[in-house]
C-alpha cells in the first residue's frame, strides 16, 4: 500500500513538468511529420491507402526515425528530468522526511519512468494509425486504409522497442540519481548514444546498452551488416544489473539530497 501511494505522490510530481511534455510531444512528433510527407503525394497516398501492407508502410516508416535516434535521445533525457525533480527544486529532505522507506522511493520513481515510458508507446501508436486514417477524412477519392490494423505484430514490435529502452532507463536512472548537475547524465548518455551509433555494425554491438534499438530496427529490417542477436536477453540482463547497482549505490549514499 505504502508503494501505492508513493508511486501516486511521484506521479503528480511529473505532472505539467518538461519530461511531460516531451513524452506528450515526442509520441506525436514524427507520425505527424509522416502524416505531412503523405499528404504531399496525393498518387502515392492513393497507392499506400489501398496497399495490403499500409499498416506495415506506415509504422517501419514510422520506427524508421523513432528507434536509430529520438528514442533512445528520449529515454535519456525523460529518464533525467523525472530523476532529478528533487535536485531541482532542493526537494529530497522533504522526500526522505516522508514515512517511506528508501525501498519504497526507489522503486516508485523507477517506476515512474517506465510507466511513463509506456504512455510513450501508446501515444506513438496512435500517432501512427492517425497518419494512416487522417487523410482518408481530409481527401476526397483517397479511402480509409484496406487492411485491417495488424494488433498482434504491432504489440509485438512495440514489447520488443519497449525492452530494448529498459537498460537505457536504469543507466541513466543510475547516474541521474548520483550527481546533481543535470548535464551529467545527459551528457553521459549522449555520449553513450554516439557510442552506439558508431559501434551498430560491429559484430559485438551487443554488448553496448544503447544500441539495442538501432539493432533491433535493423534485424527486423533483415539488413545484413547486423548480425541477428539476442538484444532482448542482453537488454533485460543490462537493466536487472544497472537496476541492482542503482538501488545499492543509492541505499548507502550517505548524502542523498
Amino acid at each position: 500500500m505504502n508503494f501505492i501511494h508513493c508511486f501516486r505522490s511521484e506521479w503528480l510530481k511529473k505532472k505539467n513538468s518538461a519530461a511531460s511534455w516531451l513524452m506528450l510531444i515526442g509520441g506525436f512528433f514524427i507520425p505527424l511529420i509522416i502524416l505531412i510527407a503523405r499528404m504531399t503525394d496525393i498518387d502515392m497516398l492513393y497507392r499506400e491507402n489501398t496497399s495490403l501492407h499500409v499498416w506495415e508502410i506506415i509504422s517501419n516508416r514510422c520506427w524508421q526515425f523513432m528507434a536509430v535516434f529520438l528514442l533512445p535521445m528520449g529515454v535519456i533525457l525523460a529518464g533525467s528530468l523525472i530523476t532529478q525533480l528533487e535536485f531541482k527544486n532542493n526537494t529530497w529532505k522533504q522526500v526522505h522526511a516522508t514515512p517511506q522507506s528508501l525501498s519504497v522511493l526507489f522503486f516508485a520513481k523507477l517506476s515512474v519512468i517506465v510507466v511513463m515510458m509506456l504512455q510513450f508507446f501508446v501515444l506513438f501508436n496512435i500517432g501512427i494509425y492517425l497518419a494512416g486514417v487522417v487523410p482518408s477524412f481530409l481527401f476526397r477519392g483517397i479511402p480509409y486504409p484496406q487492411e485491417s490494423i495488424p494488433f498482434v505484430a504491432m504489440l509485438k514490435l512495440n514489447m520488443e522497442f519497449f525492452i530494448d529502452c529498459l537498460p537505457v532507463i536504469a543507466l541513466q536512472y543510475l547516474i541521474s540519481l548520483q550527481f546533481r548537475n543535470f548535464l551529467v547524465p545527459v551528457g553521459v548518455g549522449l555520449a553513450l548514444l554516439v557510442a552506439s551509433m558508431i559501434a551498430v555494425s560491429w559484430k559485438y554491438a551487443y554488448i553496448v546498452p544503447y544500441a539495442y534499438c538501432m539493432l533491433d530496427f535493423m534485424n527486423n529490417r533483415n539488413n545484413p551488416s547486423v548480425p541477428g542477436t539476442p538484444v532482448h536477453t542482453w537488454a533485460f540482463a543490462y537493466f536487472m544489473v544497472f537496476t541492482g547497482l542503482s538501488y545499492i549505490l543509492y541505499i548507502r549514499k550517505k548524502e542523498k539530497g
